[in-house]
């Protein structure tokens, strides 16, 4: 099911056969730098799977499959995450992972772009925010160039240090960040 289209991309809902497609994006160290590490062929797939299974029919949003529109291809996932406990209080994630192939070809920006807008346009969320590592500095500027602001520092179990929370509120609803 396609959920969002923009100039060039189609953000849609995952399927089974883009399995292969993630492999590049979780199969890939560099990709993963920032990240919990290569992922294994069934990881990807039960990860794949529990989008299907778990976060469309749970929360009605999750990480979407982002389509090449020229190409037709699958080049990573952009999508919305739920967090219960994010320093203490629930929060939803503007969560991105590009190929490696594709970087810096404004495709980051352009996926999470359309995605905070339909956050708060259509599912009328109140905030949003990006997880991120203090020393992914690509990732930082997709953020900021969506709105988001350096909010916080998180230490989440398992961390060696604290990743940056960039947040920002809907514009539409007047609730500060």
């Amino acid at each position: 099911m396609i959920v969002l289209e923009t100039e060039r991309l189609i953000l849609r809902h995952f399927h089974l056969l883009d399995v292969a497609a993630m492999q590049r994006i979780f199969g890939d160290a560099e990709v993963m730098r920032f990240g919990p590490g290569v992922q294994t062929a069934e990881w990807i797939r039960n990860w794949v799977q529990g989008c299907l299974e778990n976060y469309y029919p749970k929360w009605g949003f999750g990480p979407w499959a982002v389509v090449e529109k020229r190409r037709r291809e699958t080049i990573g996932y952009c999508g919305l995450f739920y967090f219960p406990d994010v320093a203490r209080q629930p929060e939803v994630e503007i969560g991105y992972r590009l190929a490696r192939a594709v970087w810096g070809q404004g495709y980051a920006t352009e996926a999470v772009l359309a995605v905070r807008d339909y956050a708060f346009n259509v599912l009328c969320l109140q905030r949003l925010i990006a997880m991120i590592d203090p020393q992914n500095v690509p990732s930082i500027r997709v953020a900021e160039k969506a709105g988001m602001r350096y909010e916080k520092d998180v230490m989440f179990e398992g961390y060696t240090h604290p990743d940056h929370v960039y947040a920002m509120a809907n514009p539409a609803q007047g609730v500060s960040s």
